[in-house]
């Protein structure tokens, strides 16, 4: 028994130091809708929806899913992920960073390229993270988004959720009815 309370009380305590460590890279940060939401909401909300909606309690996707936007929109580096958190960890953000240098077109080419090749873990962080950017977009209009840029979004995000298909069915599930809600046809 007493081994069981130091696992829990291990990874309470990992789960709120990654909090704790997102939070701070992401502290002067808003998201893009008009009320400017402060952007940590953002990576809480896909540990959300894995845990409670995706059924997921690897401590390791959810470390992942707080951490996910770190490198590609913060100064903070893979090695620091993964002296920090491990090379679990590492990778798994690994997988789900845009290279930032590339042009955005590009960027959304490989994550559809790249999603069936993905692990089990960062497909899971994948489907999340657009689970949350698509219902994001089904409630409010970023500022300087056209409706047509919005559409192009569901339809791009359908190409890679496509690719991840046989991940995790209450995820494809609630992102099915978001691409039918908008009118998008799924592969």
């Amino acid at each position: 028994m007493s081994s069981l309370i130091t696992d829990t009380q291990n990874h309470v305590s990992l789960l709120i130091e990654t909090v704790d460590f997102a939070a701070k890279k992401h502290k002067s940060q808003k998201r893009k809708d008009i009320a400017q939401t402060p952007y940590i909401n953002h990576p809480i909300g896909v540990a959300r929806i894995l845990t409670l909606e995706g059924g997921v309690t690897d401590l390791n996707v959810i470390q992942a899913a707080l951490l996910h936007d770190t490198v590609e929109d913060t100064n903070t580096t893979f090695e620091e992920i993964e002296e920090i958190f491990g090379r679990k960890i590492r990778d798994i953000v690994y997988e789900v960073t845009d290279d930032k240098t590339l042009p955005k077109l590009e960027r959304k080419r490989l994550q559809i390229e790249h999603a069936p090749h993905c692990t089990y873990e960062a497909k899971l962080v994948k489907l999340a993270d657009k689970l949350y950017n698509l219902r994001d977009l089904m409630h409010q209009t970023p500022r300087g988004w056209t409706k047509e840029r919005v559409n192009e979004y569901f339809v791009w995000a359908s190409k890679v959720v496509a690719r991840l298909r046989g991940t995790n069915k209450e995820l494809e599930s609630s992102l099915d009815l978001l691409f039918r809600k908008r009118g998008v046809v799924t592969d």
